[in-house]
């Protein structure tokens, strides 16, 4: 499958963000799919996944977004699709979409996905 994330741009503190990630070659549901973000000098790190189920267990969230990212599917356009609400100067990144089909609900690991897009930038000013 093959992933390309877009949406990024430069946004004021406790502005909103939406991103999008395209699957092509493959069908997305089939596969669990994560956003990651890397800042400069970072490591990247785990923003939110979702599932291929949709029980209770189907997201997850890093604690630093949580109740300000929402992560959701769009299975007929095959995206999936980062809203990011109340941003902070520390959500500024390159954020990667990234999928796998291991796992019954999603990986917070970078290295449990093999499939990643291009990142897109996301720069918050204060």
């Amino acid at each position: 499958v093959q992933l390309q994330a877009s949406g990024g741009g430069l946004v004021q503190s406790g502005g909103s963000l939406k991103l999008s990630c395209e699957g092509h070659g493959s069908t997305l549901p089939y596969y669990a799919l994560g956003w990651f973000r890397q800042a400069p000098g970072k490591e990247r790190e785990f923003v939110t996944c979702t599932s291929t189920t949709t029980t209770e267990r189907a997201t997850r969230y890093a604690p630093s977004v949580k109740g300000r990212f929402t992560v959701s599917r769009d299975k007929v356009k095959n995206m999936v699709y980062l809203e990011m609400n109340d941003l902070k100067s520390e959500d500024t990144a390159v954020y990667y979409c990234a999928a796998e089909a291991g796992h019954f609900y999603c990986s917070n690991l970078t290295t449990d996905y093999p499939y990643w897009g291009r990142g897109t930038q996301v720069t918050v000013s204060s």
